[in-house]
C-alpha cells in the first residue's frame, strides 16, 4: 500500500513538473516574440544599419552642481557602412578611437541626473551622440547609439 501512494506521488510529482516546464516554454516563446517584434520594428526604423562597434564603457561624473553625480554607460554604434579597420592600427583605415570617446565624453559630462532619468532623457541623449558623431567623425556614418549598460549613480 505504501508503495501504491509512493508511486502515485511520484506520478502526480511529474505531471506537475511537466506541467512547469510547459508554462515556462510557452512563456519564453512568447517573451523572444516580443523581442523579435520589437526588433524587427528597429530595424524597419533604421534599415541602413549594417554594422555595430562596440565601444568599452564609460564612466563620467555629469554636470549636476549640487552634489557628484555619475554616469555609467555602455555604448554600441550602428553604422550605415562597416568599417574594415582595426582598432589601434595606424595609417588611413585606422579607427579613431580617441576622436570617438572625446566626442562621447563630450557630450555625456554636459548632461544632469535629472534629465538622464526623465523617460524621454536616453532617447535625447542618443539623438544628440548621433548628431555629433557625424559631425565629428563623419567617417563612421553613425546612424544609431545602443546602450547596453546604463547607471546614474545619485
Amino acid at each position: 500500500m505504501q508503495r501504491k501512494m509512493c508511486g502515485e506521488l511520484s506520478a502526480f510529482a511529474g505531471i506537475v513538473l511537466l506541467g512547469i516546464l510547459g508554462l515556462v516554454a510557452v512563456l519564453n516563446l512568447g517573451c523572444n516574440k516580443g523581442q523579435s517584434a520589437e526588433a524587427a520594428e528597429k530595424d524597419s526604423k533604421n534599415p541602413n544599419i549594417i554594422a555595430v562597434m562596440h565601444l568599452e564603457p564609460f564612466v563620467v561624473n555629469l554636470a549636476d552642481t549640487e552634489d557628484n553625480r555619475f554616469l555609467r554607460v555602455g555604448i554600441d554604434l550602428g553604422l550605415e557602412k562597416p568599417f574594415p579597420a582595426k582598432e589601434g592600427k595606424v595609417g588611413e583605415n585606422a579607427v579613431p578611437t580617441a576622436r570617438i570617446r572625446d566626442c562621447i565624453l563630450g557630450v555625456l559630462t554636459t548632461w544632469h541626473s535629472d534629465a538622464l532619468l526623465a523617460p524621454e532623457g536616453k532617447q535625447k541623449l542618443k539623438d544628440e551622440l548621433v548628431k555629433s558623431l557625424q559631425a565629428r567623425v563623419p567617417e563612421l556614418a553613425v546612424r544609431e547609439i545602443y546602450f547596453n549598460d546604463f547607471l546614474v549613480q545619485r
